[in-house]
């Protein structure tokens, strides 16, 4: 039922630019992967076992499109030889707040995919580590373990970007 779909769909519509820009980072792109999400919902909705989990379902599959999308995104600019665009260049800011959240932000885009879409899940959305588990379609102990490891891989490069210092990170020797 087409009605349907598009009412259960519209319903989600804002978590799911929300969870997929938290994932991507970039407003277009995450508009893509809420798209392709929705379109292999609509094409897959037959395969839907249980309609009383069609948000968790909805959301496995946002997810999936958006590790898709940070997959291609790196492989294209692998494809273009250039080594890393995922920082942008540091502004100079007087505000500390400011300051964590673009180091935080650097940090954050590092991770791969698997490991952004379990801090995203837990600690952005706060969902429980069951229901991560559920919405990814994993084991628990996966989850927990890519939820460490996401922790760990965003501290190390918090340290290190700690350890270059402020003037460094502007190009100042």
């Amino acid at each position: 039922d087409h009605d349907a779909f598009a009412e259960l769909a519209g319903a989600a519509i804002s978590r799911l630019d929300a969870t997929a820009w938290l994932m991507i980072r970039d407003a277009d792109r995450a508009t893509d992967a809420v798209q392709n999400a929705l379109v292999r919902a609509w094409r897959d909705l037959p395969a839907l076992r249980d309609p009383d989990r069609f948000d968790a379902w909805l959301h496995r599959l946002l997810i999936h499109a958006c590790i898709d999308e940070i997959r291609r995104v790196r492989r294209h600019r692998l494809d273009l030889d250039i080594t890393d665009l995922s920082d942008p260049p540091a502004i100079a800011d007087t505000s500390s707040a400011f300051a964590d959240r673009d180091q935080l932000e650097r940090g954050f885009r590092r991770l791969g995919p698997d490991e952004r879409a379990v801090i995203v899940l837990h600690h952005y959305l706060d969902l429980p580590l069951p229901q991560v588990a559920s919405t990814l379609g994993i084991p628990l102990g996966t989850t927990k373990s890519r939820l460490y490891r996401g922790l760990l891989e965003m501290r190390a490069a918090l340290d290190a970007d700690d350890r270059t210092g402020p003037d460094s990170r502007e190009g100042r020797p």
